[in-house]
């Protein structure tokens, strides 16, 4: 996974992303393709007659509830992997300008980031991390906690509501298969007399 990620980010120009919908599935596409090229050109003759699945787009396409978001945050984190989040640049707005706080569309969107548990700690994390100067404003708002502090208070309230983020030590989100394996997944029969 780390290395997967490195390239992610030497690929894509960093570890955090928001973009349209489109925009995110064509980039991962292209990165996925990317990475493909790349691990056949670094064993041509394993390659050479073969037809090789997966080469052909596209390698990845937004789940229909993402799809549908204004942005899509995209997060490869060096501990919780390859993540995506829905409406994320509204949240980045937010953060940004603790005023939008007081719209109900954004009050909305970051309970739904808290409370969700199909969303980990992350994105929460990353965006108190870039907006030091305004994340105790934006919390007190939404939260209507006066006495706030993201320092004192912030990493309480991520335990509190996703008690099951803390409860497993984390594991990486890539795995490693063998060439049998993945013969096994892509539907193809492997002797078991072959080597790989």
């Amino acid at each position: 996974m780390r290395e997967d990620r490195a390239a992610f980010v030497q690929f894509c120009g960093g570890d955090e992303l928001a973009l349209p919908p489109a925009e995110a599935e064509d980039l991962l596409n292209a990165y996925y393709r990317h990475r493909q090229e790349a691990a056949v050109a670094r064993q041509p003759d394993r390659a050479r007659g073969r037809r090789l699945p997966g080469l052909e787009p596209p390698f990845f396409e937004l789940p229909r509830e993402l799809a549908g978001s204004d942005t899509i945050g995209v997060i490869y984190d060096q501990v919780d992997g390859l993540n995506f989040y829905a409406d994320y640049g509204m949240l980045q707005d937010l953060f940004g300008d603790p005023a939008l706080g007081g719209r109900r569309q954004y009050q909305d969107l970051l309970r739904t980031y808290l409370r969700e548990e199909s969303i980990g700690p992350l994105p929460i994390r990353r965006l108190a991390a870039a907006h030091p100067e305004t994340v105790d404003a934006v919390f007190r708002k939404v939260l209507r906690k006066p006495g706030f502090t993201w320092s004192e208070h912030g990493e309480a309230l991520l335990r509190r509501r996703k008690p099951w983020y803390y409860a497993n030590e984390p594991r990486p989100a890539v795995s490693v298969i063998g060439d049998r394996l993945s013969a096994l997944a892509a539907g193809r029969r492997q002797s078991p007399f072959t080597r790989p």
